[in-house]
């Protein structure tokens, strides 16, 4: 193909420099609705950050009360405290969280957010490694003996709740066999270990909440991907493929596997968010020091800079998530990329 002139180039990066920029004045406004709906539903939940300050307090009265709602600002109308909190956002400046500790609320999710997303990301890297071949598997051989008794393994998966399998595999691998820690991110030991002793220490107590993860989005992906696959395979082309002779895995790697790639990178998009509110279940039951536990922490304790925090957090993923999966759709099918070069 030959190099496109100059002009046209530049006119090319421009459109494209043009698109980027609409999608990111776009992601903004979004991100600006959510956290007014956000802030105006907080709000009305029932109870404020002063009731555990003040309620469980004998010594604490009235005037205490008051006291606390004009250090946190909460005897202003609520149009002025969400004026003065977006004013702060745009410095980055997440507030103090109005729990006990008065720590910045940014200090508080970078220290709990590394242990959450390493582990999200690690099971679904490790079921999509698994899923997509599954699902593939099962497409091709549809009806098989392979297909049903995947099939029946889904339908338990799918049944089967997360807290119900943390603590099967609690007593079985933790108190049965004692391979591994039930409970915790680190051993007593931790600081005596050396580098490598470290690494295997966090490995074995991070072992079972990731293999709840992974179980959990195994089902639902390798199902997807199955049904993905199959409604491709029964396209015309494929067929036409065939007739030319070509080998079944050729046309599975070539022709079908790309095409049946974007349902599941819209889905693994919308899975983004997931990475905040699936883990409070999880990391109560192994008490783990994640994102899922502070943010429950903070809807308990009615900590609305905390809350607002652990929401917009989760706003950037979802928005971050639906732009990973466009690149995607660009890398997955080149008629999507030439698509939009072209708008």
């Amino acid at each position: 193909m030959p190099p496109l002139p100059s002009h046209n180039r530049r006119a090319r990066l421009a459109d494209i420099a043009a698109g980027i920029l609409r999608k990111t004045l776009w992601m903004l406004l979004v991100l600006w609705g959510i956290t007014l709906i956000s802030f105006w539903v907080i709000h009305l939940a029932p109870g404020s950050p002063t009731d555990m300050e003040t309620t469980l307090n004998p010594l604490a009265g009235e005037a205490a009360r008051q006291r606390l709602e004009v250090l946190y600002g909460l005897d202003r109308p609520i149009y002025v405290q969400y004026w003065d909190w977006l004013l702060r956002l745009l410095h980055f400046d997440f507030g103090n969280s109005m729990s006990a500790d008065s720590r910045p609320v940014l200090t508080k999710i970078m220290e709990r957010l590394p242990l959450t997303v390493g582990m999200n990301v690690t099971a679904m890297l490790l079921t999509l490694l698994i899923a997509i071949p599954v699902g593939i598997a099962s497409a091709c051989r549809q009806n098989s003996l392979f297909d049903r008794s995947v099939t029946v393994l889904v339908f338990l998966g799918f049944a089967m709740p997360s807290f119900w399998l943390a603590l099967l595999l609690m007593m079985f691998f933790g108190i049965e066999l004692q391979w591994l820690p039930i409970s915790g991110l680190t051993s007593m030991n931790y600081e005596q270990l050396s580098l490598w002793g470290k690494l295997c220490d966090l490995a074995k107590h991070l072992a079972l909440p990731i293999l709840v993860y992974t179980v959990g989005g195994l089902a639902s992906m390798s199902r997807y991907m199955r049904a993905c696959m199959l409604e491709v395979l029964r396209q015309d082309y494929i067929l036409t493929a065939r007739a030319k002779g070509l080998s079944e895995g050729t046309i599975i790697r070539r022709h079908a596997l790309r095409n049946a790639l974007l349902p599941v990178i819209t889905l693994l998009g919308l899975s983004v968010p997931g990475l905040i509110g699936g883990s409070v279940i999880i990391e109560s039951i192994f008490a783990l020091p994640g994102l899922g536990q502070l943010f429950y922490a903070a809807v308990m304790a009615r900590d609305y800079t905390m809350i607002m925090g652990n929401l917009v957090l989760g706003a950037v993923l979802t928005l971050f998530g639906n732009l990973l999966a466009d690149v995607c759709y660009g890398l997955a099918d080149p008629r999507i990329r030439n698509a939009k070069d072209d708008a």
